[in-house]
């Protein structure tokens, strides 16, 4: 019997895991009840976590804790490793806003976001965004902000329709959409927003 020798298999290139998608309000003394938006690409809190606090953390200092409101998150996982260090994660029904994640920093504070679905179209998720974003508030919890742009513009932010490409970001594959649009990390705009990894 004769052994077939096969040249080794090259190992896969690592693959960037996509930026996180944010907007942020700059620094300051700001009003309203959020600290910027945040719009997921997944429900999957495990592999959504690692790259916004990789965005977070030179911004706000290390983020240790992390509390949703299981409503929209399927699995929620106590322990998220990131990059050299361990995020703990609770929930609390009540007293969290579905549409909001709360964070924490050790001995820097603690921020609150508006969460976007992920299924919520590009047009919705702008909006949301710049509203959530804005200086001067909005004086809005998470979950009214996102009825009053439902209520606005006539339409539910998850029933927009989606990019031809996007559906198969959602399964798992990369959007033109998102290979195609350049990551602002530079300066806040005009309006003192922070948008990151659009």
């Amino acid at each position: 019997m004769s052994a077939t020798l096969l040249p080794p298999l090259p190992h896969p290139e690592p693959v960037a895991a996509p930026a996180a998608r944010l907007a942020l309000k700059t620094d300051g003394t700001s009003r309203g009840l959020l600290d910027g938006a945040w719009w997921p690409r997944s429900r999957d809190l495990l592999s959504e976590l690692p790259a916004l606090t990789e965005v977070l953390d030179p911004l706000w200092g290390r983020i240790t804790r992390v509390a949703v409101n299981p409503e929209h998150w399927p699995v929620i996982p106590r322990k998220v490793p990131v990059d050299g260090h361990i995020v703990k994660v609770g929930w609390f029904t009540p007293e969290i806003d579905p549409h909001k994640l709360l964070l924490l920093s050790y001995g820097t504070g603690r921020w609150d976001l508006l969460v976007i679905p992920p299924e919520t179209g590009a047009e919705s998720a702008a909006r949301l965004m710049a509203a959530a974003s804005d200086y001067d508030g909005p004086p809005l919890t998470a979950s009214a902000l996102i009825a009053a742009d439902e209520a606005r513009h006539g339409v539910s932010a998850t029933d927009e329709p989606l990019d031809p490409d996007e559906p198969w970001e959602y399964e798992g594959g990369a959007s033109a959409m998102s290979a195609a649009v350049p990551e602002q990390t530079g300066p806040p705009d005009r309006a003192g927003r922070l948008i990151i990894g659009l």
